[in-house]
């Protein structure tokens, strides 16, 4: 019979779908397989985030590498460690460097998010749109940019150099490194900010006007404060980047000479019998010392209830009227993107299909498929595409399917370790993306079972996925959050069990913030390339690791010519995002 049936017994009501299904029978017959359910995505999840880093502590109190036996535990590496001279001038130039690129990017993305969000400045919805792109695109692809087009021997530093005999800034410091690396942050503190700055209750904007304030005051003694939780959030991700930042101290701060954390441990690969010790040791301070920034930024944002500005009667804040500097804040925001990301783009573009680029010769002139014939005449650079997008796509996919049952878990159950297990989900981001595949690489030489992914682009998916928990987890949590509980009561109180009720009701309300975590994933995967450098064999190669190794022998315009095929792939995918899946990358 198509129609639903009503089998009535003792004391019980039953329903039956069209389909004969039966809820209440899965409910009293397979309840069990809820806490199975729940339990094994727990421990999964705590062995991804756990299998990098037991092996990276214990083998920085091992004496001998980890996939050898008959060691001792102490704490001669630490020591070794610590007393480095390397280690010493390695961790002040990293401070240095997180210190001062926070301070620029938070400065810029604080200002762009004030004028888009709160003022009449022209030409908002553009720059809104146009600030989010350097979020999707590796930051080795706008570091090899800004070294075309503003190194020692960039196209426009050789163009000032022409024009007025010197060149007003130097890229082999930590003052230019820490200013590219802050221009490169300030999207992150945009996107962060602007979406508390739409929401502010425009009463206390009202209130301090009624006193006489102008908006520099109310910015400044209003607004900022107010916004303060995503200001704090922001810098501390900044800072945390800066510490872990590869590509930025290998092209600018390798040539003069600099040491930074993640250069020392980059250049421990090349050795032909590493100090494990030494290199586990390495990798466990810098682990700890992120895991204490995020502790910090924990502790400082506790009571960020007192900072609520959004109430249920709350009218929608005015935006400041600027006058004649609306175009000179246009104008800023315009030096910023032109600048400061517009350009380095164009270099790279230009270096991928020219034999050199100069200002004495025009571009036209020079033009040549030399670059892009390199890589699509080597099957190893063909391959490092292919491996990506297949990640990218594959991994992605596997990587919110994991997270979405994980946040499903963690919001839309009564699993007693949900709270732990939100903890454990948000932990990877306090670690940097070289020590999570460094761990990986020694949970794999020390686990047999996991033996045979040494090699394979599962090693690096696993990887990828173990750090990109925590965004897929904050891109999903909102859209679960916005669904009504009374849709799972519902379906509970026809018999359908938790997994009943999340397979049939809450995924399938949810396919959008599924689609847009999936797009995330992918961009992220497609990006990474820092948790590779110790994963990767001749097979397992990715975009990023092969413009390292153009960029290692001095080829830049190959780099370039994958930094462009990279580019363009996820301008591509984001296009294709936003008409076949209707997500809206937006800010």
């Amino acid at each position: 019979m198509e129609e639903d049936v009503q089998a009535v017994t003792v004391g019980t009501s039953r329903f039956f779908d069209a389909d004969g299904f039966d809820p209440s029978a899965v409910s009293a017959e397979r309840f069990p397989r809820t806490r199975l359910i729940q339990y094994s995505l727990a421990l999964f999840t705590l062995f991804l985030v756990a299998a990098p880093l037991v092996p990276v502590l214990y083998q920085s109190l091992l004496s001998v590498p980890i996939y050898e036996s008959g060691g001792t535990l102490n704490f001669d590496a630490y020591w070794r460690f610590l007393a480095s001279p390397d280690f010493q001038t390695a961790m002040v130039n990293s401070l240095v460097l997180a210190f001062g690129s926070t301070i620029v990017g938070t400065v810029i993305g604080l200002f762009i998010a004030i004028a888009v969000a709160r003022t009449n400045m022209p030409a908002r919805q553009l720059v809104s749109g146009t600030m989010l792109l350097p979020l999707y695109v590796s930051q080795l692809v706008l570091s090899v940019g800004w070294f075309i087009m503003y190194g020692p021997a960039g196209y426009i530093s050789l163009e000032m150099r022409d024009l007025f005999g010197t060149v007003p800034w130097n890229l082999y410091t930590l003052a230019g490194m820490s200013v590219v690396a802050g221009i490169l942050a300030a999207p992150l503190t945009f996107i962060l900010c602007i979406g508390s700055l739409r929401l502010i209750d425009a009463s206390m904007e009202d209130a301090a006007r009624s006193l006489g304030a102008k908006p520099p005051r109310i910015i400044w003694s209003v607004i900022i404060p107010i916004i303060r939780p995503a200001l704090v959030y922001s810098a501390m991700l900044n800072f945390i980047s800066g510490l872990e930042l590869l590509s930025i101290p290998l092209i600018f701060g390798r040539p003069a000479r600099m040491i930074f954390f993640t250069t020392y441990l980059y250049n421990s690969r090349g050795g032909s019998v590493p100090d494990y010790g030494l290199l586990g040791a390495a990798a466990a301070f810098f682990l700890l010392l992120i895991t204490g920034l995020v502790l910090i930024q924990g502790r400082l944002l506790r009571n960020a209830s007192r900072f609520t500005a959004i109430r249920g009667k709350a009218s929608r804040p005015k935006t400041f009227d600027l006058g004649k500097w609306r175009y000179v804040a246009a104008g800023l925001v315009v030096a910023y993107l032109v600048f400061g990301l517009g350009l380095p783009l164009l270099g790279l573009v230009l270096r991928a299909f020219v034999e050199f680029l100069t200002p004495l010769m025009a571009p036209w002139k020079l033009l040549t498929w030399a670059n892009f014939n390199i890589i699509f005449s080597n099957p190893i650079y063909i391959r490092s595409i292919t491996n990506s997008i297949l990640i990218a796509g594959l991994g992605g996919a596997l990587a919110t399917l994991l997270i979405a049952l994980v946040t499903v878990v963690i919001h839309r159950s009564d699993f007693r370790w949900r709270k732990p297990l939100e903890f454990i989900a948000l932990y990877p981001r306090a670690v940097p993306g070289m020590i999570a595949g460094l761990g990986v690489l020694w949970a794999v030489l020390w686990i047999p079972l996991l033996s045979p992914l040494h090699g394979t682009i599962w090693i690096l998916i696993i990887a990828f996925t173990m750090r990109n928990i925590p965004t897929g987890y904050g891109a999903m949590s909102p859209v679960l959050l916005q669904i009504d509980n009374d849709l799972d009561r519902s379906a509970r109180s026809v018999g359908a069990d938790w997994w009943t009720t999340v397979r049939r009701v809450v995924l399938p309300i949810a396919k959008t913030g599924l689609f847009s975590t999936y797009v995330l994933m992918f961009l992220s995967f497609f990006k990474e390339y820092a948790a590779a450098t110790f994963l990767y064999t001749r097979g397992s190669e990715v975009i990023g690791i092969s413009m390292l190794e153009f960029w290692g022998i001095g080829e830049v315009g190959p780099a370039a010519a994958l930094g462009v095929l990279q580019f363009v792939a996820t301008c591509i995918f984001i296009f294709a995002a936003r008409k076949i899946l209707g997500v809206k990358l937006h800010a």
